[in-house]
């Protein structure tokens, strides 16, 4: 009984230890070096993993900054500047700094302005209503008001309006991750600069009708009548498609376009109301100044 134990005792001994043998010679044949450097890069990322930066997550961004020579196309959004000088400094490398921006919803159509035509009863999804409908308006360009966008921006920094139906950004918590655009299957989000104090200026609307039928379908609807282009001091606007888009690039933010669009599609956000002037009753002033020669 003894030598029976004292042999199963043995073999399982043998047994380990063939097996941490393999092991240990599996783990050096198949030993990957990883360097040192792309944890260090990792540690300084924001870890937020939302694939903003054209990578699945931080491990593999670092690893592409570590592995590339030339890192000034390379960006992390969220971080933005400040740790992209930091990695940069880690790396011994230069970095291209780069403007912040905030995604923009570029559709105002609203309940109140674009009616619906029709009720959608299937599953609440824009990407699903995008390949079987139209949508409930007449605009098939506009926002389906399914909140896709919503749902998948980590960073809570959009939300549904319920008076509008329409997605709304909060910028101060808006990382410029991207994740709405890319989920957006209509194409209605767009980054822009974020400028000083958030002032921005943009066409609120993607419908490229003839003008009859996109104000038919939403009162606030561009209809391609070329006055912001006309008027633009900078040439930052183009006519495309029967629509007028604004180049933030080049849009020095006179909001002189604002003014003339009929349609009042044209947005302009976080402006002071502007001063109206006071006009000096010309006419009065005459007449007081005659009856003063005629006493005299």
């Amino acid at each position: 009984m003894s030598e029976s134990v004292l042999y199963s005792v043995f073999l399982l001994v043998s047994l380990g230890s063939i097996a941490a043998i393999v092991l240990y010679v599996v783990s050096k044949k198949f030993y990957v070096y990883e360097d040192p450097l792309i944890a260090e890069v990792e540690d300084l990322l924001p870890a937020a993993n939302c694939a903003g930066c054209g990578s699945p997550g931080c491990k593999s961004f670092a690893e592409k900054l570590v592995a590339t020579e030339d890192i000034s196309n390379l960006f992390c959004p969220v971080g933005g500047n400040d740790v992209m000088k930091l990695v940069a400094e880690v790396l011994g490398k230069e970095v291209a700094e780069k403007d912040p921006t905030l995604a923009v919803v570029r559709c105002q159509g609203g309940c109140d302005v674009r009616p619906k035509t029709t009720e959608y009863q299937g599953p609440r999804s824009c990407a699903i209503s995008a390949m079987i409908y139209s949508g409930e308006t007449d605009c098939q360009y506009g926002c389906l008001g399914d909140g896709d966008c919503v749902t998948v921006c980590k960073f809570d920094a959009m939300y549904m309006d319920e008076a509008t139906g329409l997605p709304v950004v909060i910028s101060d918590k808006c990382t410029s991750c991207g994740a709405c655009v890319e989920a957006c299957p209509r194409d209605i989000i767009e980054m822009r600069p974020k400028n000083k104090r958030d002032l921005k200026v943009f066409v609120g609307c993607l419908n490229e009708d003839k003008a009859g039928i996109a104000k038919k379908a939403c009162d606030v609807a561009c209809i391609g009548c070329s006055k912001c282009q006309d008027i633009c001091p900078k040439d930052a606007v183009t006519m495309i498609n029967n629509l007028a888009y604004i180049d933030p690039a080049i849009c020095t933010l006179c909001r002189k376009c604002v003014e003339v669009c009929p349609t009042h599609s044209i947005i302009e956000t976080n402006f002071p109301p502007k001063k109206v002037k006071k006009e000096t009753p010309k006419v009065e002033a005459k007449v007081e100044s005659e009856n003063i020669k005629t006493d005299a």
